[in-house]
């Protein structure tokens, strides 16, 4: 599955309208013309988003721009349209006034609704607007318009005494009702012609300034310290990893990252083997854990670095392996290059042949699993290729062993000129060979300049503790440290001198 949130454009007019269709069967509520589409796509592309899965769009958020001191929040649907001529649309007002979000039934549960509404806030902040304002229907009210009037009726919903598919999701996200809307679209019959005024407010907004060429440059980063712990069964272990990626992707991250190995506790009932056999049984675990990991960065919007697993190739080798699973349903695997002599000793594990940056919705990203960022050739290898942030799960038992790995990722950080994310495992692990014991404190590390913290610690995690650390990083501050720095670390190697290269082997 392909999943991709994008600008919606003329050609999608038949995938838009038969998932449009799809969406309101039953209903009376009027579908877009083909005109509809290409005028809003015309008058403001950016506001017109769509998702798309294996091609199709299934999902679609349709905005237009109002200012808000002569636009009446108050009027009906077909007022605020104008009937389709959607001659209050304002590329100089200050409100986004959304008009238009359906889901194919078919994908409902894949939260692609949540990922539209995050796709609108962001584009709200990007173009420093005061907020979003929409009607939201309320389809479930007909149900109960013979015992409760639509106030009543909505703070039930708010109570989670009654459930609506609309409102129930639109508060969710962070909206709010902000008055009753009589006559809102006539032909609405199973909210009776009843609709909320929503209301969303950007807290970032400046009343001085404005954008009208959105661009992310903020990217939130959740680490997982993971806590090692036995679990009675793969569900039990299943449950505790959504527990995680459900509370990373509700902070709104980009990116939950997993530490390296963090699901040896599986191991355990293969105790009674040899090192090596235990782990090439904890290998067969490794298809259904990376199935599972995509199906949650796609259902929870998250890109996810789903720490390490062993994996069996094709030759019977053994690799320590990493995968980037996409929020789009994409996957990325990387292997690891250095194999540490306890993983030779104890597990026979082969070392990985490539090196290359990933390209994710967030920029430019690299990774490394723990003994490789104790390598710098490696990570400059990733900066050469554009790398701006660098995931480093990792698995040390012991302090000294942890700080090797500390001390490195910060030396990464400050010669490439990146931010280095590194997340570890804690706590200890008996009935497992060779994992027993576990020692961490995940961190975020910044270049060492004026516009990034005094000692380059973005944030770090409490040592030994189970928690999730949660950053932000500003991939702007980047671009000007490297073309404005007090030192250009990137630009300042003397190539007449030396240089680095890949061998293909």
């Amino acid at each position: 599955m392909d999943i991709q949130i994008r600008l919606l454009s003329k050609q999608d007019y038949s995938d838009l309208i038969d998932s449009m269709t799809e969406a309101y069967e039953g209903s009376d509520v009027g579908i877009w013309t083909r005109k509809n589409i290409v005028d809003l796509t015309n008058l403001f592309p950016e506001g017109q988003l769509c998702v798309a899965v294996d091609g199709k769009v299934v999902a679609s958020a349709l905005s237009i721009i109002v200012d808000s001191k002569i636009t009446d929040s108050g009027d009906s649907y077909y007022e605020i349209i104008d009937h389709g001529k959607f001659s209050k649309h304002d590329m100089e007002g200050d409100v986004l006034y959304g008009i238009e979000v359906f889901v194919h039934p078919e994908f409902r549960e894949l939260r692609l609704g949540r990922r539209l509404y995050d796709a609108r806030k962001e584009l709200c902040e990007e173009m420093n607007l005061k907020g979003i304002i929409a009607g939201g229907r309320i389809p479930n009210y007909h149900k109960y318009a013979d015992k409760l009037s639509p106030r009543q009726y909505i703070e039930k919903v708010k109570r989670k005494e009654i459930y609506d598919a609309t409102l129930t999701f639109q508060l969710s996200n962070d909206f709010h009702v902000k008055k009753i809307l009589k006559d809102y679209l006539p032909g609405d019959t199973e909210s009776r012609a009843y609709a909320t005024l929503l209301e969303w407010n950007n807290i970032y907004y400046e009343p001085k300034s404005k954008s009208s060429s959105p661009a992310k440059q903020t990217i939130r980063l959740g680490l997982v310290q993971w806590q090692m712990r036995l679990f009675d069964n793969l569900e039990a272990f299943y449950d505790q990893v959504e527990f995680f990626v459900d509370v990373v992707s509700g902070y709104g991250a980009d990116f939950a990252v997993f530490p390296e190995f963090f699901n040896t506790p599986l191991m355990s009932p293969y105790n009674d083997m040899p090192e090596t056999e235990a782990m090439r049984k904890l290998a067969d675990h490794t298809p259904h854990i990376k199935k599972k990991m995509q199906e949650l960065a796609v259902a929870y919007n998250v890109n996810i670095i789903a720490g390490t697993m062993p994996l069996v190739d094709k030759g019977n080798k053994l690799f320590n392996v990493s995968y980037l699973c996409h929020r789009n349903g994409k996957t990325d695997e990387f292997r690891k290059i250095h194999i540490t002599p306890n993983e030779i000793k104890y597990y026979g594990m082969s070392g990985g042949n490539e090196v290359k940056v990933f390209d994710t919705d967030c920029g430019k990203v690299g990774l490394l699993i723990c003994y490789d960022v104790e390598f710098p050739e490696l990570s400059r290898i990733l900066a050469d290729q554009g790398m701006q942030i660098l995931f480093v799960p990792f698995l040390t038992d012991t302090q000294n062993g942890y700080m090797r790995v500390r001390h490195c990722s910060r030396a990464r950080a400050i010669e490439n000129e990146c931010y280095v994310a590194i997340a570890g495992a804690v706590g200890n692990l008996p009935k497992v060979n060779n994992m027993d014991i576990q020692y961490a404190q995940s961190a975020v590390f910044t270049p060492s300049d004026f516009a990034f913290p005094n000692d380059a610690v973005k944030a770090e995690a409490t040592p030994n503790t189970e928690m999730v650390l949660i950053a932000d990083v500003d991939l702007y501050l980047l671009r000007e440290l490297h073309e404005y720095g007090t030192v250009k670390t990137m630009k300042d190697r003397r190539k007449d001198l030396y240089d680095l290269r890949v061998l293909k082997g």
